[in-house]
């Protein structure tokens, strides 16, 4: 005679797998979703960047000499994890953001004894970079949208970078709009700047150096 509940319990246990399954798919998909309805005007877009962007971004960076990368808007980490990757074993990752619930996300999903996931904002870099022990970052980057940040951020987001990054640093900024180099001008005179198609959608990328 089949025992009823031996029989449920084998039928609910690959509904279960099917679950754990889409739940890990789409976690940071959906995560990301969820981030961009509840705060459109921070995160810019629907679509995380694509891994020709990441690379393309990523290239100028000098990784055996990088000590401190700070990264504004990490999101779900598309790209923390390329930057975990190529940093050394001794370099540190701060990844800001103002959405609590990415960076709950991150601290749970990136388990990297060099990731340090902080709720705040890009404006407070200075603070904290040496609230966890360091004087001047290497690198910072951002994709946060400059443009449709409310007024007077962008350019304290910008003032408040170049002063943290040592000298020969760079801030790495991806966006939508070719305006963000505006933000960038006021204090960095080196501005690299290229345009990647292959991403959703396409953008500009600026890098700028500090003297």
């Amino acid at each position: 005679m089949t025992n009823p509940r031996a029989q449920a319990q084998s039928n609910v246990a690959p509904i279960r797998k099917l679950r754990e399954k889409l739940k890990r798919f789409f976690g940071p998909w959906g995560m990301f979703v969820k981030g961009f309805v509840k705060h459109p005007v921070m995160v810019g877009s629907i679509v995380p960047s694509s891994p020709t962007l990441i690379r393309h971004m990523l290239r100028p960076v000098d990784w055996q000499n990088t000590k401190l990368f700070v990264e504004y808007g990490p999101g779900v980490g598309t790209f923390c994890r390329p930057v975990l990757e190529r940093m050394a074993g001794d370099a540190t990752l701060i990844a800001i953001d103002t959405n609590p619930d990415f960076i709950d996300y991150l601290r749970k999903d990136i388990r990297d004894s060099r990731f340090i996931a902080v709720h705040g904002s890009a404006a407070d870099v200075e603070q904290i970079v040496r609230a966890h022990g360091f004087e001047q970052a290497d690198y910072v980057l951002s994709g946060l949208p400059f443009s449709t940040l409310p007024a007077g951020i962008g350019p304290a987001i910008a003032a408040a970078t170049h002063r943290v990054l040592r000298p020969g640093g760079a801030f790495l900024v991806y966006q939508f709009r070719a305006r963000a180099r505006d933000f960038l001008a006021e204090h960095f005179r080196r501005i690299d700047n290229a345009f990647e198609w292959v991403n959703v959608p396409p953008c500009f990328l600026f890098w700028g150096w500090k003297d």
